[in-house]
């Protein structure tokens, strides 16, 4: 289970209109327990693509990635924690436009 410790979300600009709806960037910092299989010592973040349309809205992508080093781990939250960071997006999007 991952603990949410900070963010920042932005709203991404489509000057092309090419995309439908919105789309939102956020920086989430979070920590794993030691024993997990993708703690690190740097710490993590994700940055994750959620986007808001009439339709429904919903990630569109993720990456867990190792802070200082920027790099992308190559690992997948599990359905519950994709299902968690589903509903924080949801719940915090709004955050964007008063920035």
């Amino acid at each position: 289970m991952m603990e949410i410790t900070s963010y920042q979300v932005e709203m991404i600009k489509d000057p092309f209109e090419i995309l439908v709806g919105t789309r939102y960037e956020f920086f989430i910092d979070f920590e794993v327990d030691e024993e997990d299989d993708i703690y690190s010592v740097n710490g993590l973040y994700i940055r994750a693509i959620y986007k808001v349309q009439e339709t429904g809205n919903g990630i569109v992508s993720y990456d867990i990635m190792e802070k200082g080093t920027e790099r992308v781990l190559d690992f997948d939250l599990e359905e519950e924690e994709e299902q968690e960071l589903a509903a924080f997006c949801e719940q915090n999007w709004k955050n964007a436009e008063s920035n």
